[in-house]
């Protein structure tokens, strides 16, 4: 199937993907703010520069979208053109991030993935739960 947008209004939207203060980031630093941390943002000298990084606590959490970092809740859909090249994008992607995971680890980081699907109202109690049990651990 082709693409029903030009190259340019192609170019246009893909432009318009952040990788920075994307919406479910901020609904992440909303919740962990209101649990009481601090944190800093994109900290470029750890692996993978995590979105949220708690430096005495030795722990980053990481604010991952379903598609980008294929996250096996349905929103991960290949497209069904050019498939072969999304396929393999998509695959580096999740594997890089796993190289991330285990180098951060290695360093003695903690790691929290969070991905999109987790941030919307109706799932925000449990990652509430579920941020507050990963930075109140040990």
């Amino acid at each position: 199937m082709a693409d029903t947008l030009t190259k340019i209004e192609r170019s246009r939207i893909m432009a318009a993907v952040k990788s920075k203060d994307t919406s479910p980031e901020l609904v992440v630093r909303r919740l962990v703010h209101s649990l009481g941390f601090r944190y800093r943002l994109h900290v470029r000298n750890l692996p993978g520069t995590p979105d949220l990084v708690f430096p005495r606590l030795r722990k980053v959490i990481n604010v991952s979208g379903c598609f980008w970092h294929m996250h096996h809740c349905g929103r991960c859909r290949i497209p069904t053109s050019r498939r072969r090249y999304w396929l393999a994008k998509l695959e580096r992607n999740a594997s890089r991030d796993k190289r991330t995971r285990r180098t951060l680890h290695r360093l003695g980081w903690s790691v929290l993935t969070v991905w999109e699907c987790q941030t919307r109202s109706t799932e925000l109690e449990r990652l509430r739960t579920r941020v507050a049990r990963f930075l109140r651990s040990p």
